[in-house]
């Protein structure tokens, strides 16, 4: 090969090179960055990894994901376009669609496995308390983690399935990280956890007397991811993409319980041991409008929404 034709052909190497990282370059500039609120919990797990796995990327989405204490302080972000996308529990935004805020569901956030004895939320009590039944919470103080939620909800379905008075439950807030020391000392007559508290609380002698998400409906969907009715609106192309991602990384996580496993603790103050031993939530790919339809009517029975949920609009 002579002199002049190495120098032609390093030329044309480096245009395709050139090329190359252009393209790659340009890709990049090419996703849209969108940011979501979640919460630092199991359930959120399938977004943190599927955006590990790029399934985001691919479909020319850059999330950025930051968290906050609980579903009902996403909701004011979202509204306000601080964040794009957020998590939340689908009593909360119950609640804020009764208060004339407008919201779209566009996919599962987590679900009840719909099993007795295998599902990551029960009611528990102290091993040696006399409460053996739903029943039994009548005239007691149950914990739950924020008040006038799918926790007293929830709490109430399971005392009219086994024939009591609901109206006899009292409640008092308490958040789940206390729950198991609370339980463990007698300091609580009954609370409701979810994972990882509820393996914590058992692991130290409390006893499941309820299965509380069960009570209100089969594969009781308890979270979804949302945005606002707004940014839906004007943004079509990019919910879409992100409402694809977000299935793919559903469907892929509930699938592979060995990798949730493993991202969990990276995102949460759960450790790897804890982490092993879990009972996971499902993540379904479809929106249960059914079991929204019965916590709404529960919700309007129980007064925390004035008027009959339009669940079309929410999870349309």
């Amino acid at each position: 090969m002579s002199f002049i034709t190495r120098i032609n052909m390093s030329i044309l190497a480096a245009v395709i090179s050139a090329t190359l990282l252009g393209t790659m370059i340009d890709s990049v500039r090419a996703a849209d960055k969108i940011s979501v609120a979640v919460i630092p919990i199991a359930d959120c797990a399938p977004i943190y990894l599927g955006k590990a796995k790029s399934f985001f990327l691919n479909h020319g989405l850059d999330v950025d994901l930051s968290t906050a204490g609980g579903g009902a302080m996403i909701i004011p972000g979202v509204l306000s376009g601080q964040v794009q996308m957020g998590f939340s529990n689908v009593t909360s935004l119950l609640i804020a669609q009764d208060k004339g805020l407008r919201f779209i569901g566009l996919a599962p956030g987590a679900a009840s496995s719909g099993v007795r004895g295998q599902d990551f939320s029960a009611i528990i009590a102290p091993d040696d308390s006399p409460i053996s039944s739903a029943k039994d919470f009548e005239n007691k103080t149950i914990a739950v983690n924020t008040l006038n939620n799918i926790g007293d909800i929830s709490i109430r379905a399971g005392v009219r399935a086994a024939g009591g008075d609901p109206a006899k439950v009292k409640f008092i807030e308490v958040p789940f990280p206390d729950v198991p020391p609370a339980i463990s000392d007698h300091r609580l007559e009954a609370a409701w956890v979810v994972e990882p508290f509820l393996t914590i609380a058992l692991s130290r002698g409390a006893k499941v007397v309820n299965w509380n998400l069960i009570e209100v409906a089969p594969k009781m969907m308890i979270a979804v991811y949302f945005t606002s009715e707004k940014y839906a609106k004007e943004n079509p192309d990019i919910v879409k993409r992100f409402k694809a991602a977000l299935i793919e990384s559903l469907v892929y996580a509930d699938a592979h319980p060995d990798e949730i496993r493993a991202i969990i603790p990276t995102f949460t103050r759960i450790s790897p041991e804890i982490a092993a031993k879990i009972t996971l939530p499902k993540w379904p790919a479809e929106l249960n409008r059914q079991s929204t339809q019965v916590i709404a009517d529960l919700a309007l029975k129980d007064g925390m929404i004035n008027k009959k949920a339009n669940i079309s609009a929410l999870l349309p």
